[in-house]
């Protein structure tokens, strides 16, 4: 009886080892299965981040591409620009030059014409009534200082000598009155002026009992008979402003 227990326990034990070998045998197996699990994730999520990554950085070169692209167009619509621009500019520096040489053949024609207009205006006052004669002739000398002055520049005397023939063209259309003296038969006698123009240039005594017209066929003063000094003092009157306009009578001697 005791032998046939222990052999049942024996048995039992046997049995009991074989299933704990058993298990241990299928326990190894899913461990790695599922080690092998994780690890796979594991790399598939690594791989993921990597995919990832590499998406983020190929966007970010797209991006780069076409602000280099947009760039690259904005940078030849500019350099287009400016090479029209350098084109204009060197079609203006030839036409400054053609330009230039031009004006250096003008220089040559306008300085002698401005020396025979300084010329002409000095014999045109010396042959024109003498009223304020000082003066104009004065003008006429300045001009020449100035032709002969390195520091004025051609068109600047040009300007200056037609400046001074607008003066005397402006002598022509005024009516003006002054005071001055007049010398008759060696005696200085004070007067007073009135020119209307250059048709009319007469003088008349203080005391009005004298007057006088200039003849500038003869180049001198013809005293007028009595039937001329009350014209000859209207003429005084609207000249300065204190009479209206009015006809008068008055022999002329205006300059040809």
């Amino acid at each position: 009886m005791s032998v046939k227990i222990r052999k049942s326990l024996v048995a039992t034990a046997l049995l009991g080892a074989t299933a704990f070998a058993s298990s241990n045998v299928i326990a190894d197996p899913l461990n790695d299965i599922q080690k092998v699990g994780q690890q796979t994730q594991t790399a598939a999520k690594k791989s993921q981040e990597k995919i990832d990554n590499l998406y983020g950085q190929s966007q970010e070169m797209i991006a780069e591409y076409r602000g280099l692209v947009e760039e690259a167009e904005l940078l030849k619509v500019y350099n287009d620009h400016v090479a029209r621009l350098v084109a204009d500019q060197n079609a203006g520096i030839e036409s400054l030059e053609r330009q230039i040489g031009t004006i250096d053949k003008t220089k040559q024609d306008v300085v002698p014409l401005m020396y025979r207009m300084i010329d002409t205006l000095e014999q045109f006052i010396k042959a024109d009534v003498p009223f304020n004669q000082e003066t104009r002739l004065e003008r006429v000398e300045k001009l020449r200082g100035i032709m002969t002055n390195s520091s004025v520049t051609t068109s600047e005397k040009f300007r200056q000598v037609l400046e001074a023939y607008t003066i005397e063209t402006d002598y022509s259309t005024t009516m003006v009155a002054s005071q001055g003296s007049l010398e008759q038969n060696g005696k200085n006698i004070n007067v007073d002026f009135a020119r209307l123009g250059r048709i009319a240039y007469v003088a008349q005594s203080f005391d009005q009992k004298h007057a006088w017209v200039w003849n500038n066929d003869s180049k001198q003063w013809e005293l007028l008979g009595e039937e001329y000094l009350k014209p000859v003092k209207s003429m005084i009157r609207i000249a300065r402003k204190q009479a209206a306009p009015e006809l008068v009578n008055l022999p002329i001697f205006g300059a040809e």
